[in-house]
C-alpha cells in the first residue's frame, strides 16, 4: 500500500502543491515552520478523518482562506486497483466532507482501511513517559484503523460518557433527577466492556511483538513486557454504582475505559520510573515497530510509515535498526539537515521551502 499522488490546497501553511511519492523512502527536507510536519499531518489526516496535532479541523485551514482540500492516490499493490480519498474542510457553518472514489461516505467508519499509516514523532517517542491519555489515544488509534467494531463501541461510548457527565452536573441542582442517572450506565457498561476487550488483546499482541523487536535492539540484555491497566476490575455495573456521589461531588464520571493505561516494564522494572532515557525511546520504538507488524498480519497490507523528524532524537544505532524496518513500506521522512541522512539511507530527496516543493 502506498500514496502515488497527495493534493494539498489552502492546508495549514500550503497554497496548493502536488506531491509525486515515491513506492519506497521519500526524504522531505527543509527548515523549521515551511511545512514539513504539515505534509505528513495531510497524508495522515487522509488515512483517518482527523488530525493528530489540531482540535478542531478550522485550525487546519489556511489562514484568510474558507475551505480546504485534501486528495491521496493510494495503490494498494495490485490487490484492488487505485483508490482516491478527497477531503473537504470549511472554516464555519458545514461538517468536513470525505469521499471515496468520488463518492461521499456518512461515516468515518467507511474511511478506516483505505490507507493504513503508522505515524512515529518526537512526541511518541515520549510516550512511555507521558500520561495515560497519551497511551489511550496511541491504542485508539490504531484499534479505530483495524476494527470498524472498536471505532463504534468507543464512539458510543464517549456519546454516553458525555451525557452521563451532564446530567450528574444537573443532579447536583436537582436531586429528582438521580433516577434518570441508569439511562447511560447500560450503554457505558456495555460498550466498556467491549473495548476492554479489543484492548486486552491487543495489548497482548503488540507486547509480544515489540519484546522480541526490543530484545533485538536491546543486544538481548533486557526484558520488555507490555501490561494492560483496565481501570475497572470485576463487575462494571458495580463499579459505576459504588462511584455515584463522588461522581456527584466532583460532575464527572471517575471509573470506566477512559481512565485505562498501559505499563511498559524492563527487567521487572517500571520503564517510565525506573528507565533511562535510552531506554524508554527504545521501548517507544520497538512499540511503533510491532504496529507496523500487527497491521501487515491484520489486514495483509503494508501500512506508509510516516517519520516526522524522529531522526534527530535517536542514536545511529536506533536509526539503523529502524532503517532495517522499513524496507519494503513507503516511508516519509522528514528532517532538517540532509546530509547525515543521506549517509544512511537513499531515497526520493524533495526540498520544502515556504510552503512549496523543490525537487
Amino acid at each position: 500500500m502506498w500514496v502515488k499522488n497527495l493534493s494539498i490546497e489552502n492546508f495549514r501553511n500550503f497554497n496548493r502543491i502536488d506531491v509525486e511519492l515515491e513506492n519506497g523512502v521519500n526524504i522531505v527536507y527543509g527548515d523549521n515552520a515551511n511545512g514539513k510536519t504539515n505534509l505528513i499531518e495531510a497524508i495522515h489526516f487522509c488515512a483517518v478523518g482527523s488530525s493528530q496535532r489540531a482540535g478542531h479541523d478550522r485550525e487546519l485551514i489556511h489562514f484568510g482562506e474558507e475551505e480546504a482540500h485534501l486528495q491521496a492516490v493510494v495503490d494498494d499493490l495490485g490487490k484492488s486497483g487505485q483508490r482516491r480519498i478527497d477531503v473537504h474542510l470549511f472554516k464555519e457553518g458545514r461538517r468536513k466532507g470525505i469521499a471515496i472514489d468520488h463518492m461521499p461516505i456518512k461515516k468515518r467508519s467507511e474511511l478506516f482501511g483505505i490507507l493504513h499509516v503508522v505515524i512515529f514523532t518526537p512526541e511518541d517517542l515520549r510516550m512511555v513517559k507521558a500520561g495515560p491519555s497519551e497511551r489511550r489515544a496511541f491504542i485508539d488509534l490504531e484499534l479505530c484503523q483495524l476494527s470498524a467494531v472498536y471505532y463504534h463501541a468507543l464512539r458510543q461510548y464517549h456519546q454516553a460518557l458525555k451525557q452521563r457527565n451532564n446530567l450528574l452536573k444537573a443532579i447536583a441542582k436537582n436531586r429528582d433527577l438521580l433516577s434518570t442517572l441508569e439511562v447511560w450506565d447500560d450503554p457505558l457498561c456495555r460498550n466498556g466492556r467491549q473495548i476492554m476487550e479489543h484492548r486486552a488483546s491487543f495489548i497482548e499482541e503488540i507486547g509480544q511483538i515489540a519484546a522480541e523487536i526490543h530484545k533485538d535492539i536491546a543486544g538481548g540484555r533486557d526484558d520488555l513486557v507490555v501490561s494492560y491497566r483496565p481501570q475497572v476490575i470485576g463487575d462494571y455495573e458495580e463499579r459505576l454504582k459504588r462511584s455515584v456521589e463522588r461522581d456527584l461531588i466532583i460532575g464527572s464520571t471517575s471509573c470506566g475505559i477512559h481512565k485505562d493505561d498501559v505499563a511498559f516494564s524492563i527487567n521487572d522494572k517500571d520503564v517510565r520510573v525506573y528507565g533511562s532515557q535510552g531506554q524508554q525511546r527504545t521501548c517507544a520504538l520497538s512499540i511503533k515497530l510491532a504496529e507496523i507488524e500487527i497491521i501487515k498480519k491484520r489486514t495483509g497490507h503494508t501500512p506508509v510509515l510516516l517519520l516526522d523528524d524522529v531522526l534527530s532524537e535517536l542514536d545511529e544505532s536506533r536509526q539503523g535498526f529502524l532503517f532495517k524496518h522499513i524496507e519494503g513500506l513507503q516511508t516519509v521522512l522528514t528532517c532538517t539537515g540532509i546530509e547525515d541522512v543521506l549517509k544512511r539511507i537513499k531515497g526520493n530527496v524533495m526540498k520544502m521551502e515556504k510552503g512549496m516543493i523543490i525537487r
